[in-house]
């Protein structure tokens, strides 16, 4: 990333700023980054990503780690730092990777293949949302050897929901993450208010219209009546009936790696790996689910105590600078999942927008480890931090 000074890589928006006296294109802190990313987007679109369920109090709350203070350790040598790590079994260059957001057209053109652009440029893992506005296969061919996971809503209609599994892997994503806390869309007043959903006017549907069993029971084509194609798209999308055991479905159809996304409660997690999953997910939908619940941050101790030797452990819900990925890696998180950073991002600049986002991330978390006295992302754990009520 970058340059070399002081005998450390640095990104360039880092070394101009602070060395050069040169500013960004972009806005550097997360605010000033959400404020004009705000005032490119149209009312709807804003109102699509930036909002939370009910009063949104679980979206406001889900941004202050302030209870975690990291403690810095003083001449640890870490001039050499290694930001490597596994996450089910792959090997990545950062703990960092893109969650899957749906309908990423709303706020640019390009959607998600600007955002595949930036991830393959800095080799960021990416993970498309079954709601994108790009079919898988195309998303797919554009990251090339990027890693890449595809992000499963579990269709009430079995054969499309093993069509989107078997399209996944013959296209070549790494992994599976299926998502459980969203068998349906919780209450969001900002939509509702707007009257307003992305899919009704078939928007981040392309995964569905491209697919061979969706468009099978039809009568014509989405090409020629969108309208039944988003009427049927309604009816199939969600399963509230899902149980645990349902699980099977899922591995009796993918050879891929599973993750459980949207896990907050350590039982569910144990379920979640007794059940054959690779993998689990702490996060509130971006505090779009349920308002008034338990923030991911405070769920995650509970859940890696439970499963975090035996599963991959992704965070995501929160991430808005670098000492959160520190603090959220040193509560046992392998990896954290970036999300309205890195769509503000593509809103203001596209490609180079997500790009800007994603390599100033990992610079303000490299300088973290560094100035904290740690030189390996293996290492952080909880005696990387104390919490308040321990001080």
């Amino acid at each position: 990333m970058g340059e070399q000074f002081g005998n450390r890589k640095v990104n360039q928006v880092y070394r101009e700023g602070m060395f050069e006296g040169k500013t960004p294109d972009f806005p550097v802190s997360y605010e000033d980054l959400r404020e004009a990313a705000h005032e490119s987007m149209d009312e709807t679109a804003r109102a699509y990503i930036h909002g939370g369920a009910g009063a949104e109090e679980t979206f406001r709350k889900e941004q202050d780690f302030s209870a975690w203070r990291i403690v810095p350790r003083m001449l640890q040598g870490v001039a050499d730092r290694d930001l490597s790590t596994e996450v089910m079994g792959q090997e990545i260059d950062y703990p960092v990777m893109v969650t899957p957001l749906g309908v990423q057209t709303l706020v640019h053109e390009e959607g998600e293949l600007a955002t595949s652009a930036a991830c393959d440029e800095l080799n960021v893992p990416f993970i498309l949302s079954s709601l994108s506005s790009t079919p898988m296969e195309d998303v797919a061919e554009a990251l090339g050897d990027t890693p890449k996971w595809f992000q499963f809503y579990w269709s009430s209609d079995e054969d499309i929901a093993r069509s989107f599994l078997n399209r996944a892997e013959e296209s070549g994503y790494d992994a599976i993450v299926v998502t459980v806390d969203a068998p349906t869309l919780g209450w969001r007043e900002r939509l509702i208010e707007r009257g307003y959903y992305p899919f009704l006017e078939g928007e981040g549907v392309a995964n569905y219209f491209s697919d061979p069993a969706f468009r099978s029971q039809l009568d014509d084509p989405p090409e020629e009546d969108p309208q039944a194609a988003v009427d049927h798209f309604l009816d199939i999308f969600g399963d509230s009936s899902l149980t645990w055991d349902d699980l099977e479905f899922v591995f009796e159809n993918t050879d891929l790696p599973v993750l459980i996304k949207g896990v907050l409660h350590p039982e569910d997690a144990r379920k979640a790996v007794d059940a054959g999953a690779d993998g689990v997910g702490v996060s509130t939908h971006g505090g779009r689910q349920v308002d008034g619940s338990i923030t991911a941050i405070e769920a995650l101790p509970e859940i890696v105590d439970e499963v975090g030797d035996e599963a991959t452990i992704t965070f995501d819900s929160g991430i808005r600078r670098g000492s959160d990925i520190y603090k959220a890696l040193s509560l046992g998180a392998d990896a954290c999942l970036i999300g309205r950073p890195f769509i503000y991002g593509l809103a203001l600049g596209g490609q180079d927008g997500v790009h800007h986002v994603l390599e100033n991330l990992i610079a303000d978390f490299d300088l973290s480890m560094g100035l904290a006295g740690r030189d390996d992302v293996d290492d952080l754990d909880r005696d990387s931090l104390r919490h308040e009520d321990d001080l």
